[in-house]
């Protein structure tokens, strides 16, 4: 296990966050709440652009949309952006289990 030595300037900001937990909890939640807070952003990303096609990105790309729209600017970078979202909700999720234990 890695042992860090935390200066004293960011363990009173960890305490004025988590007042009462010890330091390796402080930095647990921490962390969760990024991942929480990341996996919040590519689900809107997923979620408007599901909204936008009215399909999945599965059946986005199963239907070809961006040929069938004669591969526009706007519809191949709302397939990278949605494909990076839907990307990025698997591996958060993956982290987040990792984190808890559950991986």
């Amino acid at each position: 296990m890695l042992q860090v030595e935390l200066p004293n300037r960011l363990l009173s900001v960890l305490n004025s966050l988590e007042p009462g937990a010890a330091p390796k909890q402080q930095v647990v939640r921490l962390a969760e709440q990024e991942l929480r807070r990341r996996l919040a952003r590519y689900q809107l990303t997923d979620r408007l652009f599901r909204q936008k096609y009215g399909i999945t990105l599965d059946e986005f790309e199963a239907a070809e949309v961006v040929k069938t729209r004669g591969y526009s600017f706007e519809v191949e970078n709302d397939h990278q952006d949605w494909d990076l979202a839907v990307d990025g909700i698997h591996t958060v999720e993956r982290q987040l289990a990792s984190l808890r234990g559950e991986a």
